[in-house]
């Protein structure tokens, strides 16, 4: 499922019990907080057992189907007629019966409990004597406010730390924690009003952008950027690009070659929070914030693009784009970004104050490229000439980001482009 994705919610089967599937068939409809997919099997067979059912949490690793194929057996008196014997089906319902109770959790715990609980958070609970008041009362970041392995264990760590603080002498402060849910104002309609509900993804994101904006306390930069050299280089080498590479050149792979570059001139920007630790990332990888056509926003990856060059990232940038477009990104295609960044300016936006994609600490906005009057130094004194210019916009999290270092990444990324080589080989 990728990296970082721990869980994910049964949402359709697409195959029936007694069911015949092809191997590499999708048969199943999951759900993680990122993106929807549909699982294949990778063996042909029959379907003979769900282990979950619709919109009961499953934990990576764990099994969630039987599926019987054919093949050979040592003792061919089992079969009659290409049929299962008595002594076959008690053999399969053996098989069953060993996989449900490998995934069968405690029920005792929580029972009493409205809220539903994954199998392995109410696991932790019962190992830890979490009562049910307790769990219920737990800040969940899943799906329909659900607690997730990472909450309850971040409680956990906090819940000990207080522990130990009542029997000890003074110690260290706690790290800075998010404020709890603040409720929103009630809201009333009208009948001339139109009410409309959000998908799942739009209140995904919802929660993230209000859980971002708790998190950590923004502070935005804004450079602006001379692009004039960026510009005329690709309007001179598009149409040459697209017949040799067979890919359209955008401005958006060379704005994440940039700020590449720039990571390894400042690489603690490239980092992320844990409590009172900060977590220096080994790789550098760079989301794109994309628009949907459902007008919902996803954050493909570019993994490792500090070390592709710009056809490579070219590639990643359209190949990318089109499986957001068509619903085919994978969990893996929008997991372990370290760093993002957002172009607004395709919108036709001047600049904009982004919202940093947790757990990352910084992200930077790309506005609109205009063409504007500016005093451009010459040998003979400065004159005034239509350069092509654009407004940067850094959103740090001040928590580990201080001003000079947002400041100076941004313009260490403006700086990489208004250097561009205008004869560039591609």
């Amino acid at each position: 499922m990728g990296e970082s994705v721990a869980e994910a919610t049964v949402i359709n089967w697409l195959k029936e019990i007694g069911e015949k599937v092809e191997a590499d068939e999708a048969v199943v409809e999951i759900a993680t907080d990122k993106v929807d997919s549909e699982i294949p099997t990778e063996v042909e067979g029959v379907l003979v057992k769900k282990l979950f059912e619709i919109d009961e949490v499953v934990q990576v690793g764990q099994a969630i189907a039987i599926i019987e194929i054919e093949g050979e057996v040592e003792n061919d008196s089992l079969f009659i007629n290409d049929n299962f014997s008595s002594e076959a089906t008690k053999a399969t319902d053996s098989l069953i019966s060993k996989a449900e109770n490998a995934i069968s959790t405690p029920s005792t715990t929580n029972a009493d409990s409205d809220k539903f609980y994954s199998p392995l958070v109410k696991s932790i609970a019962k190992e830890e004597g979490i009562s049910t008041a307790e769990l219920d009362a737990i800040n969940g970041t899943g799906k329909d406010g659900r607690v997730s392995k990472s909450d309850i264990l971040s409680y956990l760590k906090n819940r000990k730390s207080s522990v130990t603080k009542t029997k000890s002498a003074p110690v260290k402060p706690a790290p800075v924690k998010a404020p709890k849910n603040i409720e929103a104002p009630a809201v009333t309609w009208s009948g001339e009003d139109e009410v409309i509900e959000m998908d799942r993804m739009r209140k995904i994101i919802a929660n993230h952008m209000v859980m971002s904006k708790q998190v950590s306390p923004h502070v935005t930069s804004f450079v602006e950027v001379d692009v004039t050299r960026l510009v005329i280089w690709r309007n001179k080498v598009k149409n040459a690009f697209l017949e040799k590479n067979g890919e359209k050149i955008t401005f958006t792979p060379i704005f994440i070659e940039a700020v590449a570059k720039a990571i390894k001139d400042f690489p603690m920007i490239n980092i992320s929070v844990d409590g009172d630790k900060i977590i220096k990332r080994g790789n550098i990888n760079i989301g794109m914030a994309t628009a949907l056509p459902s007008g919902n926003l996803i954050v493909p990856v570019i993994k490792n693009a500090d070390q592709k060059n710009l056809l490579g990232l070219v590639k990643d940038v359209n190949g990318l784009a089109a499986k957001a477009r068509n619903n085919k990104l994978s969990p893996d295609d929008i997991t372990g970004g370290t760093y993002t960044i957002s172009n607004v300016g395709n919108f036709g936006n001047i600049t904009g104050t982004p919202i940093i994609n947790q757990p990352q600490v910084a992200i930077l906005a790309f506005g609109v490229i205009s063409k504007v009057p500016a005093v451009v130094e010459t040998p003979e004194g400065d004159v005034i000439a239509i350069r092509q210019k654009m407004i940067l916009a850094h959103a740090y999290d001040h928590r580990v980001v201080d001003g000079a270092l947002g400041g100076m990444f941004v313009k260490r990324v403006a700086e990489y482009l208004e250097a561009f080589d205008i004869e560039r080989e591609f």
